[in-house]
């Protein structure tokens, strides 16, 4: 028997590794641009029931999952629909998401209204503190460095592209990114707060006298983007 809690987390970590981790961006622009013909679309929507479904653990669960599946293939539908209107792509990923998540949780909770949350293995040796922390720091991760990257195109913040630029390690930003993330979180949970100034005070001393202006102010932003996410998830667990 599982608690709503644990059903809900699990149901999440679903929807991230269906929509993060098993999907490169690859995936994502072929379906933005071709919809229902892209040949990655329904490879992404069985994806999305296997992780739902097998992360319940639940065989009672298998049609909520396929619902959910519909819903999310809809809504990919319409993102992929709407992508090239200029005036509205901006804010697709953060509504696509949205909606996802709030399908997600209305279904769940539904389901719990209706059924026993019985499942076919011993979930109780996985707490809910347990596994809300390790989607967390999953989250700290990939996703985390798309919703950045997401929020820098809301924005339109971007740096032209120069010879310097493409001098630098490709990927090397995301890494760092995904590094302080992980170490914030950890600092945060462990109750150094401290650390977590040592790490904003290190990163800053690594970039002083950055020539290129335009690129300190895009790898401040990013940085403070990066460490806010990680500082905002960590408060939000030891008030768990």
């Amino acid at each position: 028997m599982m608690t709503l809690s644990q059903f809900l987390t699990l149901q999440i970590l679903a929807h991230l590794l269906a929509d993060y981790f098993f999907q490169s961006d690859k995936w994502v622009q072929s379906k933005n641009n071709a919809g229902l013909k892209s040949p990655y679309f329904l490879l992404h929507l069985v994806i999305v029931f296997l992780s739902s479904w097998l992360l319940s653990f639940q065989w009672q669960f298998v049609a909520v999952a396929a619902i959910i599946t519909l819903l999310h293939g809809i809504l990919d539908i319409l993102k992929s629909s709407l992508s090239a209107k200029a005036q509205v792509s901006r804010y697709l990923f953060f509504v696509d998401q949205s909606l996802h998540l709030a399908i997600i949780i209305a279904l769940a909770f539904l389901y719990n209204n209706y059924f026993a949350l019985d499942t076919w293995i011993d979930i109780s040796r996985f707490p809910e503190r347990t596994l809300i922390i390790a989607v967390a720091f999953l989250f700290c991760t990939k996703p985390a460095n798309i919703i950045i990257r997401e929020i820098l195109r809301f924005y339109a913040i971007s740096i032209p592209k120069t010879t310097d630029t493409a001098q630098e390690l490709p990927n090397a930003g995301k890494l760092i990114g995904v590094v302080e993330r992980l170490l914030t979180l950890t600092f945060i949970l462990i109750g150094h707060f401290e650390a977590v100034g040592f790490l904003i005070a290190a990163k800053s001393i690594l970039r002083f006298g950055e020539k290129d202006s335009l690129k300190s102010e895009y790898v401040l932003v990013g940085t403070l983007l990066s460490f806010g996410i990680g500082i905002l998830i960590g408060v939000l667990l030891i008030s768990f």
